[in-house]
């Protein structure tokens, strides 16, 4: 009962913020996003009747506290769903920088679930698995089905998972990612997230943000769809500054390659920013002018990475097992 997983880190296009559910996960309302490769996670598992306790190591390095939490919630709630009661030995490894808003978790627990679900012998759907990552994180959902993915809000597992949006989009998107090393506490951030007097303002215009990326990715319209990510990147900052912690992410080298995507796009050049919650900057635009793009990101003194659309989490041969 072992098998091994890989999955792509989400970029939030337009994110969810807050949960009326903390410990199912549930968002107060739909998010959409896009996984960035080849960064990924790859998790192998193993069901051992050997093993005395539940063993769980990222990087290298055994996970304890919160963390620990949030892996037990996935790996307790497969055990009921197949019926096992084996303790587990969990090891994890992530190709890119983590905690600095690159979606780490998103890739995490959907690796993490899709391993769990395949060594534990259930049969489902990647949908049906994008309910079981959600219980460690609501991105991670999406993570799971892969490119373009839509979480639905809802109350219960048969509501609130994630199905891939089709779009053209997929092949030509190049995502400079910047690296603006800061840390973060996005748990407490959804926390407070409905104390802000702005959050129901935002819950009054994301469902049309919502429409309106959905039918820009369907009609692969690439300056639309990213001009509403930028938008609600800025929507959910003054949401998060505005709560009582007043959590204010950006440093100012993420203020700088704002000023040089605006600068570029006034050019002629179609890039547009977008951040989660953290510093670190996501700067969209087409495999044409990535070259220029990623050059001038350069500038701002910033390390840099060039991802793609990444596709769902999927099983690995043997022969990737981390053990």
């Amino acid at each position: 009962m072992k098998a091994t997983a890989r999955a792509h880190p989400i970029q939030g296009l337009v994110k969810y913020h807050g949960m009326r559910d903390d410990e199912l996960r549930l968002p107060y309302h739909d998010s959409i996003s896009v996984c960035t490769a080849p960064s990924s996670t790859t998790t192998t598992v193993a069901f051992d009747e050997s093993l005395d306790e539940d063993r769980y190591v990222i990087d290298g390095e055994t996970v304890d506290g919160r963390g620990r939490e949030r892996i037990e919630a996935v790996v307790s709630h497969v055990r009921e769903r197949a019926g096992i009661s084996k303790h587990v030995r969990f090891e994890s490894e992530n190709d890119f920088p983590t905690n600095v808003g690159f979606g780490s978790s998103s890739s995490g627990f959907a690796a993490a679930a899709r391993a769990l679900c395949a060594a534990a012998e259930l049969d489902l759907s990647l949908p049906e698995i994008s309910t079981v990552a959600r219980r460690g994180s609501a991105s991670a959902a999406r993570a799971v089905t892969g490119g373009f993915s839509d979480l639905h809000a809802g109350l219960n597992d048969t509501d609130c998972r994630s199905e891939r949006i089709e779009s053209g989009l997929e092949d030509d998107l190049r995502i400079v990612s910047a690296l603006v090393p800061a840390y973060k506490e996005t748990e407490e951030a959804h926390r407070e997230a409905a104390d802000s007097h702005m959050f129901e303002a935002r819950l009054a215009h994301i469902h049309g943000q919502l429409a309106e990326i959905r039918d820009a990715l369907r009609n692969d319209d690439f300056e639309r769809t990213f001009e509403l990510a930028e938008h609600d990147s800025l929507s959910l900052a003054a949401t998060t500054m505005t709560g009582p912690s007043g959590w204010v992410y950006w440093q100012p080298a993420t203020l700088e390659i704002f000023d040089v995507v605006r600068d570029l796009r006034e050019s002629g050049i179609p890039a547009y920013f977008s951040t989660d919650t953290g510093a670190s900057v996501y700067v969209n635009t087409t495999a044409e002018h990535v070259d220029r793009v990623e050059s001038a990101v350069v500038d701002c003194g910033v390390e840099t990475r060039t991802w793609e659309a990444g596709g769902p989490a999927r099983v690995l041969d043997e022969s990737e097992a981390l053990f």
